[in-house]
């Protein structure tokens, strides 16, 4: 009887599995001309292998019980890797441990399976907790760079106090994606810092990083929005100064806090970034994806900005562990022009959007600029339908 149980949870089991990896995705038509939505996540819990979660031994599992949980899977950073769309995400278990594993597709929007193990991230002399966030940079050094979160307990705080955290910026390198190498992790004079970005050109001979200066874990306090500074070396990285490019403001979509997310985009008009922005509601953190574009030598000059956000999320996106997020720290440009947006939703699944540099330059330089007060913005829209009058 129990062998007839194990057997068919297991081909059950298989089926299901089988039958979501090779799903289909399709685009949600006709968009809004920036970018294409896609009907299915790309990764959920429920993609993670059979042989991480279920102990296949029937004699040690007779029942067939998942022996490792997992909560979600989400916050990618992206890479294409092979002729593959690779994207390194964080794996929460139900233990609320992080860690990192690779899927790949081979069109990025679909087809996505995990490689056999979660990677092996080395520690340093002082162990974290737990890691989360990564951003992955193709350097022109060679290196593959991640820059991650890494996590303790506050040991300032009272033993009352178990959730204080301190958050620092961790690197490591690879050549292959499988093997990396831990470097000390970066030193600025904030705090605490999350969000960090390696750039992933050489300014005038040394590393820049897109940094996010934090007072505390969750708070930004005076930490002013998106950084950024230099550093003399990388295998440790200090950076000595931080000047903020796109502070925090005021009634808008980034007031409360906002970060970089994945590494820039070198194109012909400027430098494309893709950042989060959160701002406080009657029901919590809201975050959002927004754009801006920084000049290709002056890096600190932002040419254009966007009012309001590209991406917002909506429908099953707005529902998961930490409700009404997007967040996004992946992206893939192709030699074509092409570009996939990987962003995650509620710190649960993760999502494709993709787009063209061509359409992510139309929005970025054409789309009007946050005017900062209501009466701005109804100028903003009468200039519109002055001008499409024309047209009617």
């Amino acid at each position: 009887m129990m062998k007839t149980l194990f057997n068919e949870r297991l081909a059950q089991l298989k089926e299901l599995y089988t039958e979501l990896t090779l799903r289909a995705n399709e685009p949600q038509l006709p968009g809004n001309g920036i970018f294409l939505r896609y009907k299915h996540p790309i990764l959920t819990a429920a993609h993670i292998p059979l042989f991480w979660r279920y102990d296949l031994d029937e004699e040690a599992n007779p029942f067939l019980m998942e022996r490792f949980g997992v909560n979600g899977v989400f916050n990618a950073g992206a890479i294409k890797w092979n002729n593959r769309y690779a994207i390194m995400v964080r794996v929460e278990g139900r233990d609320r441990k992080s860690f990192f594993a690779i899927a790949d597709s081979p069109n990025g929007i679909d087809n996505f399976r995990f490689w056999d193990s979660p990677v092996h991230m080395p520690g340093t002399d002082n162990p974290e907790t737990n890691i989360y966030d990564i951003r992955l940079t193709r350097h022109e050094d060679g290196f593959i760079y991640g820059l991650f979160c890494t996590e303790k307990r506050d040991p300032e705080a009272p033993v009352s106090d178990q959730s204080a955290a301190v958050a620092q910026c961790g690197i490591a390198r690879t050549l292959d994606l499988v093997t990396w190498q831990r470097l000390a992790d970066l030193e600025t004079t904030s705090p605490q810092q999350r969000n960090v970005v390696l750039h992933p050109e050489f300014v005038t001979g040394k590393y820049a990083f897109y940094t996010r200066p934090q007072d505390s874990f969750i708070d930004a306090g005076t930490g002013g929005g998106v950084g950024f500074g230099l550093a003399d070396s990388i295998t440790h990285a200090v950076v000595e100064k931080e000047i903020i490019i796109d502070a925090r403001r005021y009634h808008t979509i980034n007031e409360s806090k906002n970060g970089l997310g994945p590494q820039p985009i070198k194109t012909r008009l400027g430098w494309l970034h893709l950042a989060h922005g959160v701002r406080n509601t009657a029901a919590g953190l809201r975050y959002t994806l927004y754009l801006f574009m920084t000049d290709l030598h002056d890096l600190t000059r932002v040419l254009y900005k966007p009012g309001g956000y590209l991406l917002a999320p909506r429908g099953e996106e707005r529902v998961g562990d930490v409700s009404n997020v997007l967040f996004c720290n992946g992206w893939i440009a192709d030699e074509d022009g092409r570009v996939f947006i990987y962003y995650a939703s509620s710190d649960t699944r993760m999502h494709v959007a993709t787009t063209t540099i061509e359409q992510l330059l139309d929005y970025v330089v054409n789309t009007p600029e946050d005017k900062g007060t209501s009466a701005g913005s109804v100028d903003t829209l009468q200039h519109i339908i002055d001008k499409n009058k024309a047209f009617l």
